[in-house]
């Protein structure tokens, strides 16, 4: 078999996506103005949702839901420490503590037991990861929260008054697409909060969004006419309103924060949309659907713990776990697949981990089943320029690499 240069995530990008950005390059309006409109809305119908706001990154969207709800010094917000250094730093930003439950055991999402175990008085809300595609079990969460609402302390003249216990927020920077017991991410928990970074299966090359669950307690013009005014100064019109014609005056409403979208980014963004259900999500699922078959009977690797009947996987990661947690072992295979020209990856190294949080004090022996996780897996290439032989090559390289180190 020849070697063959398969990327990791290389941007999934066509002549759609090209012809959509230049007619925005042409339209003499490049900036937040109609075409970031028209994504919020085509956003918000996908995921059968009233509204979304587009932001500049999915780290953005995570800080605004965090000053929304008025949490600050001296709250906690629990999250997982398998996941990217963003879902945690935006709790310390608006000066809150991280705390860390542990993830399931042999698995990517956070355990609903060790969260429950984590309220405390402080607890304001939680923030789970759709790891890899896939959502967490929201109606577990829901109970686990449930069982310790009588700790609910909410901040008085905030909108944690209009919840009975820890606000959910979806940390869905994975999940676009995906879904749980019939419903699309970006409608479950409180708050959904979407990365469309260059490396996810929809990108907008950097961009994000949030969405709300219809009818939930956040669903209202006065909450997301605030979200507005934190994503752009504060400001009371937006730049395409304060150039229209006599639009020059406007306020500043609050200090707000610079975390919009461009519209040349939300062009890439219309054009993946109209793709993502006939092209993107079918390509990554064939790929998806060639390692379940031929990763299937290798010893000593256990393939992804996808959702089943309960839910929908969009394939962004593709992790496979050795059979013990060594981390030589796994470095060695991810050397050998690179030697083949096969571009492998890591996710997460836990943050309980990283230099700036163990100086904090967090240790990794807090979460094992995170450590467990991280040293076993390897994530495998899943993107449209893949072709199911390339994913085949893979499998056979991994196989060949696994019985040998």
């Amino acid at each position: 078999m020849e070697k063959r240069i398969i990327q990791f995530s290389p941007p999934d990008i066509g002549e759609a996506e090209i012809a959509e950005v230049v007619d925005t390059l042409r339209s003499g309006w490049i900036t937040t103005g109609p075409k970031t409109k028209r994504f919020e809305a085509e956003i918000a119908a996908y995921c059968g949702t009233n509204r979304a706001l587009c932001l500049n990154s999915a780290t953005a969207g995570l800080e605004l839901a965090l000053r929304l709800l008025g949490i600050g010094e001296g709250d906690e917000v629990i999250t997982t420490p398998l996941t990217f250094a963003a879902t945690a730093n935006v709790i310390l930003h608006v000066g809150a503590k991280p705390v860390f439950a542990d993830v399931l055991p042999g698995g990517f999402h956070i355990d609903p037991v060790s969260v429950a175990r984590a309220v405390t008085p402080r607890t304001k809300a939680v923030i789970p990861v759709d790891y890899g595609g896939w959502c967490c079990d929201y109606d577990t969460l829901e109970t686990a929260l449930e069982s310790k609402k009588s700790l609910w302390n909410p901040a008085m003249g905030t909108l944690q008054e209009r919840f009975s216990r820890p606000v959910l927020i979806d940390d869905a920077a994975h999940s676009f697409g995906a879904e749980f017991n019939g419903k699309k991410a970006g409608s479950l928990g409180n708050m959904a909060v979407f990365s469309f970074h260059a490396v996810k299966n929809l990108t907008t090359a950097e961009g994000g969004a949030i969405t709300v669950p219809a009818g939930g307690e956040l669903d209202d013009d006065g909450v997301f006419k605030t979200l507005r005014l934190y994503s752009l100064h504060g400001q009371s019109k937006d730049a395409l309103a304060k150039f229209q014609a006599g639009g020059w005056k406007y306020s500043i409403d609050l200090p707000g924060y610079k975390f919009n979208m461009t519209d040349i980014a939300a062009a890439i963004g219309l054009a993946q949309l109209r793709r993502y259900e006939s092209e993107i999500l079918p390509a990554r699922a064939a790929i998806r659907s060639a390692y379940d078959r031929t990763l299937s009977d290798v010893p000593g690797l256990s393939l992804p713990p996808f959702p089943g009947a309960a839910g929908k996987a969009t394939p962004h990661l593709y992790p496979v776990m050795l059979g013990s947690p060594d981390e030589y072992q796994r470095a060695a295979v991810i050397a050998n697949l690179a030697a083949k020209g096969i571009s492998a990856n890591v996710h997460f190294i836990p943050l309980t981990m990283q230099p700036a949080y163990t100086r904090l004090g967090y240790r990794v022996q807090d979460t094992p089943e995170a450590y467990n996780s991280y040293a076993r897996e390897i994530s495998l290439p899943v993107h449209g320029k893949m072709g199911t032989g390339d994913a085949e090559y893979v499998a056979e390289k991994l196989r060949e690499t696994v019985q040998s180190v």
